[in-house]
C-alpha cells in the first residue's frame, strides 16, 4: 500500500503536538509527514515576556528541529504557504508546491494594524526583533517617562485577543525598574477598549489584576474606544493618553494567505472549524491553533495549551479519516496561565465547572520558567 501524505503548516505548538500524536498513532510510520514553514525550528513565543528585563535572551527561545525532523522521519519544507488548490490536496508555498493526501493547518494568527499610527507602537507579541526593541527603548530611557500598556481584541471575534501576554509586559516593567531603583522617575499606565480587561480569566481575576495595578501605582483608562497613535501618546474617545512609549497589542486575524485558498473562514478572518477540528465544508483539511475558530464559551482562549489539545485531536481526526473511519474526537476547552511579574506569578485556570485563581507566589514564577524548560525537552535531546 502506498504511503498517505499528510502536511502540515506550521513548526510550533499545534504542529509539534500534532507529529507527535500521529507518530503515537503510526508506530509502523506508514504515513510520510511534511512540514511546511520557514525554518526548521520551535520559538517559544510565553518566553518573550522576559526579554525586556533581559532575563531572557533571543537564543534562549529558540531550537533547531532538524535533529526532532529526523528522529521522527518528517521531511521539512523551508517555505511560505501561500495558499492551496485541488481542494486541498495542494499547498501552494514560495518555493514550490507540497502534495497532501490530508492537511492539517497549524500556521497560527497574525495581527491586526488598522488603528492609524500603528507605527508609532511597539507590539512584543509580534516577534522577538519588536520584544528586543522594547527592551533596548526601555533601557534608553533611564532618565524616566511615561509608558503606556494596552490590548484589544478583534471586533468581529471578540476572543482573539492576547490580553494575559500584556499584563505580564506591564507587571514585568514595574517589577524590573523597581530593582534598577528608577521605578519613581516612570509613570505606567495601563489602556484598554473593554470596561473590564481580562474578564475571560474570571471576575475574580479581573479584580485581581486591577487591584495588583493600583497597588503599584498604575494609572487605568477603561472603556474607551482607541482611534489612533501619536509619537507621544495613545488618542482615546474623548480622550489622550500621553506617552514617551506604548506598547500595544492588537486583536489577532488570520494569515493573509488563507483568502487565497478557498476554506471557509469566520467573520474575524480565521479557519472556521468544528469541534473534531476541521475545517467547515473541507475535504481532509484540518486546524489548530491561532489560525482556527473553535466552537466553545465565550472565555476561550488562543494559547500554546489550548493549540496542543486542539493539534492532538485534529491528528485523531485526519488519521481515522485516512484510515476510513469515523472522526470523532473532540477536544476540552481549557484556559490555564501564569500571569508573571518578574518575580512572582499568579495561577489562574478556567474550565467549563469551575474557575481557580491562586494569589502571586514566588513558586508560580519558578513553575512558568518550569514549563519552559518542559517544552523545550523533547526537541533539544
Amino acid at each position: 500500500m502506498q504511503a498517505k501524505q499528510i502536511t502540515i503548516i506550521g513548526s510550533n505548538f499545534a504542529a509539534l503536538a500534532a507529529i507527535n500524536r500521529l507518530r503515537n498513532l503510526d508506530a509502523g510510520r506508514h504515513i510520510e509527514i511534511t512540514v511546511i514553514s520557514p525554518k526548521a525550528e520551535f520559538f517559544y513565543h510565553p518566553s518573550l515576556i522576559w526579554i525586556p528585563s533581559g532575563k531572557r535572551q533571543g537564543d534562549d527561545l529558540k531550537c533547531d528541529l532538524k535533529p526532532y525532523f529526523a528522529r521522527m522521519g518528517v521531511n521539512h519544507h523551508p517555505g511560505l504557504a501561500t495558499g492551496v488548490e485541488d481542494d486541498g490536496r495542494t499547498v501552494l508555498t514560495n518555493i514550490g508546491k507540497v502534495k497532501n493526501d490530508g492537511l492539517l493547518i497549524a500556521s497560527g494568527a497574525t495581527y491586526l494594524q488598522k488603528a492609524p499610527g500603528f507605527e508609532n507602537v511597539i507590539n512584543p507579541c509580534s516577534g522577538l526583533g519588536a520584544a528586543e526593541n522594547f527592551r533596548t527603548r526601555l533601557s534608553n530611557m533611564r532618565s524616566g517617562g511615561t509608558i503606556a500598556f494596552g490590548f484589544a481584541s478583534n471586533p468581529q471575534e471578540p476572543t482573539a485577543l492576547r490580553g494575559g501576554p500584556m499584563f505580564e509586559f506591564l507587571f514585568g516593567t514595574h517589577t524590573y525598574l523597581k530593582k534598577q531603583g528608577i521605578r519613581n522617575k516612570f509613570k505606567l499606565a495601563f489602556f484598554a477598549p473593554m470596561p473590564k480587561p481580562g474578564q475571560r480569566l474570571g471576575p475574580k481575576a479581573v479584580k485581581g489584576l486591577l487591584g495588583a495595578m493600583a497597588k503599584r501605582d498604575i494609572s487605568t483608562h477603561l472603556g474607551k474606544k482607541i482611534s489612533g497613535f501619536s509619537q507621544d501618546g495613545v488618542m482615546l474617545e474623548g480622550d489622550k493618553l500621553n506617552s514617551d512609549l506604548t506598547i500595544f497589542i492588537p486583536g489577532m486575524t488570520g494569515p493573509k494567505w488563507l483568502a487565497n485558498t478557498g476554506l471557509t473562514l469566520s467573520s474575524g478572518g480565521f479557519l472556521q472549524a468544528n469541534a473534531q477540528c476541521k475545517v467547515t465544508g473541507s475535504n481532509m483539511v484540518y486546524a489548530a491553533g491561532d489560525v482556527g475558530s473553535f466552537p466553545g464559551p465565550d472565555w476561550r482562549a488562543k494559547q500554546g495549551h489550548m493549540a496542543e489539545l486542539q493539534a492532538r485531536c485534529a491528528a485523531n481526526n485526519l488519521y481515522a479519516e485516512l484510515m476510513g473511519n469515523t472522526p470523532d474526537s473532540t477536544f476540552r476547552n481549557e484556559l490555564i496561565c501564569i500571569v508573571d511579574t518578574l518575580d512572582s506569578g499568579m495561577l489562574v485556570s478556567r474550565f467549563n465547572s469551575f474557575n481557580i485563581i491562586l494569589p502571586p507566589t514566588r513558586l508560580m514564577h519558578f513553575t512558568k520558567q518550569l514549563l519552559e524548560y518542559k517544552s523545550f525537552f523533547p526537541y533539544r535531546r
